[in-house]
């Protein structure tokens, strides 16, 4: 007993410190960004730090008559340039200050893209995986009321994220009109198409990673019909990426879930792996010969997709890495000694806050759409999209080639400095 009890300390001693230093390597970035920008100090003290961090404790009635009580945050970064925007996840690992790092993330993207958004996120330490449906309602309802008073259309728009999806977003937007005691739906965006969805949403993410894909590829000469890709993570983001991939002529030659990876240099069948993944991403269970996540970053490629979780390229195994191309459609998932060493080699590293900025852009889109009550073909969406992410794709480019810096450092430089000038504007700094 001793045993397991120490193993699972040693776990979360290790979880806090990934965190910790997924947030510290933000802040880095970000004071790199604000320096190379010529913003003062009080700048970075600013941005450094969500401007609001809630916790809440939720009572929820279980199936087997039993009370359990959940902890959720929400964290609202800067709302300097507008309400703030952000996903909610349901997941064990979930903490204070991954959802500060991810809310600052969420900034970036928001500024990356040129939305009148700041930055904000959500979590529940839970793990859905164990919840019947009846639970996971009376846990999204419980967090709705929970955090009601600071968030709205104008205030801040929960959206979907890890192990979330829209008939969860669908409870919370109802029980937030319930609330309101008005019909609500800009409040929350990854609704149903029926309750004010948008069109292209669900598949937005994966879209918006194939748009800088398909730009990255070009900027290094590779032809995507017939390029190697590894996608690590069949989840929403992986899954439809895979797809897309497939669709293109590429060849998808590795993908992976957190229990192991399928590797086959001739291409996997996508089709065949989506007809059999369930609905938390994970398809590998169903094979005999499968590779480890680790095995998988290191296969020989044209282009790797890291679309899981944070710290999965780090110093230890950077030198194994072998892509000419590295989209990274998960948050953090390269470490900045990690991104140094690889633009050194030359590799083309799209960073997580462009390359997932797809999410973001048509979670925007749904909102507009919300607020003006007239609804857009999945065609307009997909078109307006494409220039968003392109003229962001080539924005961040220009800055890294002009000023001689990483693509990470040159999206940090771009999401930084609207969210920069609308707080001096307002008299903030």
């Amino acid at each position: 007993m001793g045993n397991s009890e120490d193993t699972n300390k040693n776990k979360d001693e290790v979880e806090k410190e990934e965190n910790k230093n997924v947030l510290q390597s933000t802040r880095t970035v970000i004071k790199r960004a604000l320096d190379r920008l010529g913003y003062p100090q009080e700048v970075f003290e600013l941005m450094k730090e969500p401007l609001r961090m809630l916790t809440v404790r939720i009572p929820i009635r279980m199936d087997d008559g039993s009370i359990h009580i959940f902890t959720g945050f929400r964290a609202q970064h800067n709302d300097a340039v507008g309400p703030t925007k952000g996903g909610v996840r349901f997941h064990p690992d979930v903490s204070e200050t991954e959802v500060k790092a991810l809310s600052i993330w969420m900034s970036l993207k928001a500024g990356i893209v040129d939305l009148p958004y700041g930055g904000g996120k959500g979590g529940i330490i839970c793990d859905p995986r164990e919840m019947s449906f009846p639970e996971l309602e009376r846990l999204s309802r419980g967090y709705v009321r929970a955090i009601s008073q600071i968030v709205g259309p104008t205030k801040d728009i929960p959206a979907p994220d890890v192990f979330t999806n829209s008939q969860i977003m669908a409870w919370m937007m109802d029980e937030y009109s319930r609330i309101k005691e008005f019909d609500s739906p800009g409040f929350i965006t990854g609704k149903p198409i029926v309750l004010g969805g948008s069109h292209g949403r669900e598949s937005a993410t994966a879209k918006g990673v194939t748009i800088c894909i398909r730009e990255a590829a070009k900027k290094k000469g590779i032809n995507l019909e017939g390029a190697r890709i590894v996608i690590q993570g069949f989840g929403n983001a992986g899954s439809f990426l895979a797809k897309f991939m497939h669709d293109t002529g590429a060849k998808v030659i590795a993908i992976s879930d957190v229990y192991g990876g399928l590797h086959d240099p001739d291409g996997l069948d996508i089709d065949y792996l989506l007809d059999r993944r369930d609905s938390f991403g994970t398809v590998t269970k169903l094979f005999k010969d499968t590779i480890s996540n680790s095995e998988l970053l290191e296969l020989d490629c044209d282009i790797l997709v890291p679309a899981a979780i944070e710290n999965q390229i780090t110093k230890e195994n950077v030198q194994k890495i072998k892509a000419e191309i590295i989209v990274e459609a998960a948050n953090g998932p390269t470490t900045i000694e990690a991104t140094e060493h690889l633009n050194e080699r030359g590799v083309l590293l799209v960073p997580d806050v462009l390359a997932s900025a797809g999410g973001v852009t048509v979670s925007y889109f749904e909102w507009v759409q919300n607020n003006q009550g007239y609804y857009w073909t999945e065609e307009e969406v997909e078109e307006r999209l494409e220039k968003v992410m392109v003229s962001a794709f080539d924005n961040v480019y220009k800055v890294a080639t002009s000023r001689k810096v990483d693509m990470r450092l040159a999206a940090y430089m771009v999401g930084v400095r609207k969210m920069a000038e609308a707080s001096r504007f307002r008299g903030w700094i």
